[in-house]
């Protein structure tokens, strides 16, 4: 039905944002960590509490989303995602997919008022 068919879309598109806005937080300057040089290649941390830093683009090419039931998911397959978002006992955590969300928590929130599912 229309209702469902509109809520499933509003889902999908919130969904997307977080994951977005997850990726361009990985991607984007600055970051403020240590600076480093590996194989002649000079690389720029994020310090604790940043975005993590991109080097090779594998954790950015790891995040996806996906819709099911009425849940929209945003996910990271890179085996070191869940390092970087809670930190470690030697590693200050760089948390990428709670921040994605918190930022976009008000965004989500009018999205589904405007098509009538919450209180405005």
């Amino acid at each position: 039905n229309r209702d469902e068919r509109l809520v499933k879309q509003t889902l999908d598109k919130a969904t997307r944002l977080v994951m977005n806005t997850a990726k361009i937080g990985i991607q984007a300057p600055p970051k403020s960590g240590a600076r480093y040089t590996r194989g002649g290649i000079t690389h720029q941390s994020s310090a604790g509490g940043q975005y993590p830093a991109t080097d090779t683009g594998f954790l950015v090419a790891n995040i996806a989303y996906m819709v099911t039931n009425f849940v929209g998911r945003v996910t990271s397959s890179a085996p070191y995602s869940k390092y970087l978002e809670y930190g470690t006992t030697s590693m200050s955590a760089r948390p990428f997919m709670f921040p994605s969300l918190e930022k976009n928590r008000m965004k989500i929130l009018n999205m589904f008022k405007a098509i009538g599912l919450l209180r405005r």
